[in-house]
């Protein structure tokens, strides 16, 4: 479950375009930053996706991803030209296909390597999916089935890509724009595959091509309700079609910490084994299961494209740090795993997102004031720099990154010493006991 959301240079505070995506994963399926730089293939080379092997391509871009650890491709990501993707679980009546193949995630990565647009990456993935389909789980953790939908962005213009199966629209972003984990276009697009209103009658889902409409005839309601997504992609758009004009960085991180309009100062994730907002945090309960595991928010103008990424778990309890992809990333230690281990960036936040969660109520307080502190700095250290050397913004990263990994040392000690006021719900209890003990992990204050 994620929700991705863009806003064009039209919409926007400074004409930029703004890309934003909170990616929904499996609270231990730990995420991972890392940076490819160009390169040159030989000729006939094959590469490795998650599953299965693609021609290659003599010269594939520098990109900047955002993944889970165990897959080739990624949930978001940017490459050298400014283009970002982010891709969402949609789930239809379309069969899915069990036996591996190309997942959601390999589709971001070829794209980014082989285009420098929008429109080529739509093409590339539209190409890829007619040639390959889509297929095999994904996830490391049981079995996860499900097509895709793309929200594709680069400097000037973006797209929204909606499958099922090997049957896809594609509809031109004007303004606003949110996807989440369900099939949003209706009777409109710009394009779409041959057959895609003729397989719908044929199946029964409509009477006539007058009474098509692809979220109607495709969607698998069962699956598309409990994910919740009409709600959450409702709740994006509403958020930022309320700042029109006014949409920023800093607003595109509230959106994605977003818990909902009823929320109050004693609101607590754990509650209930029904809903999901924006910011997700997983619990008891078979539609719980997920959390928010890394967010990403691109700002991309024709001179300068800047990624801000968490590259830790729940966005209301990570820092946003900003990168760009010329500078490079820092040194963040061993990639992560399944199992709980610190010397990892993502899984040494896991203690300081854990330990909150246990009084979510009085602990994200103690954060949340230095949090937006920080943030604020680093885009004001952004704006400086944005016109300096590679050196210069390589430098300003490993900062940001090292301020972070200071603070969250110091908050983590702040939150164990805080009394527990606010006991969390019984079975978010019991949830978390679980995922803990799956990955080894004992918690840092018992």
């Amino acid at each position: 479950m994620c929700d991705t959301f863009v806003a064009l240079g039209n919409v926007t505070k400074d004409g930029s375009v703004i890309f934003g995506k909170n990616s929904d994963r499996h609270p231990n399926e730990a995420h991972e930053l890392v940076l490819i730089p160009r390169a040159t293939h030989p000729e006939g080379a094959l590469v490795k996706c998650t599953y299965v092997h693609v021609p290659q391509v003599r010269e594939t871009n520098a990109v900047l991803l955002s993944k889970p650890f165990w897959i080739w491709g990624a949930e978001m990501g940017a490459n050298e030209h400014g283009v970002v993707i982010g891709n969402e679980a949609v789930f239809t009546k379309v069969p899915y296909d069990k036996d591996p193949g190309l997942i959601g995630m390999d589709f971001i990565r070829l794209a980014l390597e082989r285009t420098a647009t929008a429109d080529e990456a739509l093409d590339l993935i539209i190409a890829l999916l007619e040639e390959y389909g889509q297929g095999g789980n994904s996830t490391c953790f049981g079995k996860f089935f499900y097509h895709n939908s793309f929200l594709i962005a680069d400097p000037s213009q973006a797209w929204i890509l909606e499958t099922a199966g090997k049957f896809w629209a594609a509809e031109k972003v004007q303004d606003i724009r949110t996807i989440s984990n369900i099939i949003s276009i209706g009777d409109h697009w710009d394009r779409a595959s041959s057959d895609l209103v003729t397989h719908a009658i044929s199946q029964g889902w409509c009477k006539s091509e007058e009474t098509f409409n692809f979220s109607d005839c495709y969607s698998d309601l069962i699956f598309s309700k409990f994910g919740v997504g009409k709600y959450r992609a409702c709740r994006t758009g509403e958020l930022l079609h309320a700042e029109r004009g006014k949409i920023d960085v800093p607003y595109a991180m509230k959106v994605l910490r977003d818990h909902g309009s009823e929320v109050d100062e004693n609101w607590q994730p754990g509650r209930g084994i029904l809903g999901a907002e924006v910011c997700m945090h997983a619990s008891f309960g078979p539609v719980r299961g997920s959390q928010a595991t890394g967010a990403m928010v691109s700002h991309l103008t024709p001179d300068q494209h800047t990624h801000w990424l968490t590259g830790t778990s729940a966005t209301c309890t990570s820092v946003f740090k900003p990168t760009w992809i010329d500078a490079g990333l820092p040194a963040l230690g061993p990639a992560p795993n399944e199992i709980y281990n610190t010397a990892t960036l993502w899984w040494r936040h896991e203690n300081l997102h854990r330990e909150i969660l246990r009084d979510y109520a009085t602990r994200i307080k103690l954060i949340e004031v230095e949090r937006d502190g920080l943030e604020a700095d680093f885009l004001t250290r952004v704006e400086e720099v944005n016109a300096e050397s590679q050196e210069v913004r390589a430098a300003l990263t490993q900062t940001c990154f090292d301020k972070v990994e200071a603070v969250e040392t110091k908050w983590l000690t702040k939150v164990i010493n805080e009394p527990i006021k606010n006991r969390r719900p019984l079975l978010d209890r019991i949830a978390w006991r679980g995922f803990d003990r799956q990955v080894k992990r004992h918690p840092v204050s018992e």
